[in-house]
């Protein structure tokens, strides 16, 4: 039996599809994605900006005056100013100050400033720049334009430059010259209208309104030899001692203070001073030469050097002063043997010795004798001096050395001695009147005190009642009670041409 088989079914040939409408559909697809993404992100974007408009935080990227306040409620935002605007920041270039807002009459309205940062990008400005940018908004102040003045200028002399003048300076062992350098001074009417405006505090800084301030001298040639001719000799210190009438020189080669030249302003222009640091280390170790019993102050002998080549000179004198000494006691002394052999008042001793009993001295014991610069109180007038002699009655009065005038004398009586010792002019009375023996005393000056309170000095011839003359023929040996005496006509005379300060010695 023959089986049967199926005839095989003949086959579809398959269409192939184009590989141009594949990727058609690929594209298709992708930028349906692409757009719906954009549109659920602008949606989601658009969302967010309803919500973050609709809150009541400060857009994101908002400042006011420099202090962030973005994210921040308006609550918020006025704590954060009122803390960051207490101080005012100044500026000039550079130089930056802080002052409180209160020195410059400034009260800031921190509730307005935020009210304003809140509606930035409410309305007022650009949301996106709100959002997304850069927002610095002025902060609102209330100012008071008289107190904002007054703390201006106050605060001048802090942010003036003065000017520098060209000059000169010590480079080893010769002078350079130095170019001027131009000051800046505060404009205070400019500031005060800049503090005005709006915005002026936008960054966070007060800008201050300056001017260039010129110097007055633009060229230190003329300096240069000047100097040079300064440093042509030595510096001289001439230093007096007015108790031993002697005088030290010291001088100060110009090698040595050449590198202390330094130029100031003056009423009569550029002027010459010597660096105070260098001037007075110097000046203090060449002090510790002078040994223990006399002294230089250090910064009185640097001032009057200073004057001096301000003044174009380099020459000066100052002031030896005398220490306090110690004493040993010797047989035989007494409080009052002491002070007279030294030429010191015994209440000056026992003053210098307040703890010892100076009526019990013993052979051996030490005491402190004053310095005799107390009986020379005044600054002293150069150039003149008293001479007395005891021994001799006389008296010599010299000016600039030179003898000028010489007359006999009168001194105190033993029972009421003159003390010799150095002392000086303290004061003028035309006529002095010494109760205790009723004696009126023309052309008085008094020299020195001989007890706390009474003084003794040089007067014409005295008179008692406003009639007798005493002593007229008496000239040339001790009368008096203490005093010196001379003629009146010669009282006269020195009273006239011995200043306060003039010193006199009065000799054994």
């Amino acid at each position: 039996m023959q089986r049967p088989y199926l005839a095989p079914m003949p086959r579809r040939s398959a269409k192939l599809q184009s590989p141009r409408l594949r990727l058609g559909s690929l594209v298709l697809w992708s930028g349906l994605s692409v757009v719906l993404l954009a549109v659920m992100s602008l949606a989601a974007l658009l969302l967010g900006l309803m919500v973050v408009l609709s809150s009541e935080r400060v857009l994101p990227a908002v400042r006011v005056g420099g202090v962030p306040v973005g994210g921040m409620s308006q609550a918020e935002a006025v704590e954060a100013l009122s803390a960051a605007w207490r101080v005012i920041a100044l500026r000039d270039g550079e130089r930056v100050w802080s002052v409180s807002a209160e020195q410059l009459g400034m009260a800031l309205d921190a509730e307005t400033s935020a009210q304003r940062a809140w509606r930035y990008g409410r309305g007022e400005g650009s949301t996106l720049r709100g959002l997304f940018g850069a927002v610095n908004l002025p902060p609102i102040f209330r100012i008071d334009a008289s107190r904002a003045a007054q703390g201006l200028a106050q605060l001048a002399p802090l942010v003036d430059l003065p000017p520098r003048n060209a000059t000169i300076r010590a480079e080893g062992n010769a002078l350079i010259a130095v170019p001027p350098v131009f000051g800046r001074a505060l404009q205070l009417g400019e500031t005060l209208s800049r503090l005005a405006q709006p915005d002026e505090l936008a960054d966070g800084y007060l800008d201050l309104v300056m001017v260039a301030v010129p110097p007055a001298v633009t060229d230190a040639t003329p300096l240069l030899d000047r100097a040079a001719a300064l440093l042509g000799a030595p510096l001289r210190l001439s230093l007096y001692n007015p108790v031993t009438d002697q005088s030290v020189n010291w001088d100060i080669p110009p090698e040595t203070w050449l590198s202390w030249l330094v130029t100031q302003n003056a009423e009569q222009g550029v002027v010459f001073s010597l660096a105070r640091a260098p001037l007075e280390a110097y000046l203090s170790e060449r002090n510790a030469t002078l040994g223990d019993a006399q002294y230089i102050k250090v910064p009185e002998a640097a001032s009057v050097l200073q004057a001096a080549l301000e003044q174009g000179q380099t020459e000066a004198e100052a002031r030896l002063y005398n220490a306090p000494t110690q004493y040993v006691v010797r047989p035989g002394d007494t409080l009052g043997s002491i002070a007279w052999r030294h030429g010191i008042q015994m209440f000056r001793i026992q003053r210098a010795n307040p703890n010892v009993n100076l009526n019990a001295l013993y052979v051996g014991q030490v005491i402190t004798l004053p310095s005799k610069d107390e009986l020379l109180p005044l600054p002293i007038v150069p150039n003149k001096r008293i001479v007395i002699s005891i021994a001799r009655q006389r008296m010599w009065v010299y000016e600039n050395r030179q003898l000028k005038w010489e007359w006999a004398v009168s001194t105190g009586i033993p029972s009421s001695p003159t003390q010799h010792g150095v002392y000086q002019v303290l004061s003028h009375e035309g006529t002095a009147y010494a109760s205790i023996w009723n004696l009126s005393m023309p052309y008085f000056l008094s020299i020195y005190e001989a007890a706390p309170g009474f003084y003794n000095g040089i007067h014409g011839f005295p008179s008692r009642g406003g009639r007798q003359v005493l002593w007229q023929n008496a000239l040339g040996r001790p009368v008096t009670y203490g005093c010196i005496l001379l003629s009146t006509a010669n009282a006269q005379a020195l009273y006239a041409w011995a200043e306060d300060g003039v010193v006199v010695e009065i000799q054994p």
